[in-house]
């Protein structure tokens, strides 16, 4: 596979570039690397371990999750999210997570992601507060925002959980107060709730109800495509002519670490951030030839989470202009 050659400094961690053509390959393989592995602290005996979904033939049936070298938890193929219990408070842990598919075959290891328990809290058995006003929005087809007002405890507010119908689907960390939710079913009326807690596992009342429906048919909505899409040119001193982008990934819930970038209307490269991928604003540089006056236009998604494809950006159109 050729890679195209990439500044040093447009790299956060290791980016892999793929062509779109090499997706195209026969045989059956083992799933691959999954990706987006984080894990945070949601009690001082608990740390909640997320990762986006790994696609592919045939599919994925469970993952694997580890600490350190020893097999913790395993769980369906249709889930990404695991609390791993049990836990010592004030320690350091390593997360990684391994997908097997239904042939049995189990593919490689992920990065390995770090979490740090909080110390115990003696004799704490205060529950935080409910979360208030809980709403949000439906953001396409398959995706809602959600949004409360924080909680508040004797001593601290760890994590907070979100449930759908009364199952809890995800948790962020106790400083955030809003998610989106991925994954979701076009046309199909959700129920959501939230959920704050504490370093020793008190949990609060359930918030507030919010119903929300996505909307039917494939549109996956404008708040999952990359934001604040930039593009301009510039030539290098071998004469060549670069797009030099940059955006903001989509909020999701989990690590966003895969985009297409599309050129004059077709796919043209496929970005996979590896190492720690980019939660602020991400840039990349590609060759587009060396011909000056040449008009382009550029723009991309971002593959969630849950494996599908978000909304495109907004389209820029950009000229290669000579530097003489």
């Amino acid at each position: 596979m050729r890679r195209v050659p990439v500044p040093a400094a447009l790299l956060c961690g290791t980016l892999l570039l793929v062509s779109a053509c090499a997706r195209e390959t026969g045989g059956e393989r083992p799933p691959g690397v999954p990706t987006g592995v984080t894990a945070a602290a949601g009690s001082a005996t608990s740390v909640h371990v997320m990762w986006n979904r790994v696609a592919g033939e045939p599919p994925v049936t469970a993952y694997e999750v580890y600490r350190g070298r020893t097999k913790v938890q395993e769980v369906p193929g249709d889930r990404h999210m695991v609390d791993v219990t049990r836990l010592r408070p004030g320690t350091s842990y390593v997360f990684s997570v391994r997908a097997r598919d239904g042939d049995g075959r189990l593919g490689p290891s992920s990065r390995q992601v770090r979490a740090t328990t909080p110390a115990a809290v003696a004799a704490d058995t205060s529950a935080p507060s409910r979360p208030g006003s809980l709403r949000g929005k439906a953001v396409g087809s398959r995706a809602v925002q959600l949004f409360w007002s924080a909680s508040t405890d004797d001593r601290e507010v760890v994590s907070y959980d979100v449930h759908q119908s009364g199952t809890k689907i995800h948790s962020v960390g106790g400083d955030q107060t809003a998610t989106v939710v991925t994954g979701l079913r076009p046309g199909t009326r959700y129920t959501f709730t939230v959920r704050a807690r504490d370093a020793a596992d008190n949990l609060s009342p359930a918030s507030g109800a919010v119903r929300l429906t996505t909307a039917p048919g494939a549109d996956e909505g404008a708040a999952t495509a990359p934001a604040g899409f930039r593009a301009v040119t510039h030539r290098a001193e071998d004469g060549a002519y670069y797009l030099d982008l940059s955006w903001l990934p989509p909020r999701a819930d989990g690590v966003v670490t895969e985009y297409e970038v599309q050129l004059d209307g077709r796919a043209a490269t496929s970005l996979v951030f590896g190492g720690q991928a980019p939660r602020d604003r991400a840039s990349y540089s590609f060759y587009v030839g060396r011909t000056a006056g040449v008009a382009h236009r550029v723009r991309l998604r971002a593959r969630l989470p849950d494996g599908t494809w978000g909304a495109l950006s907004a389209e820029r159109t950009v000229i290669t202009e000579s530097n003489d």
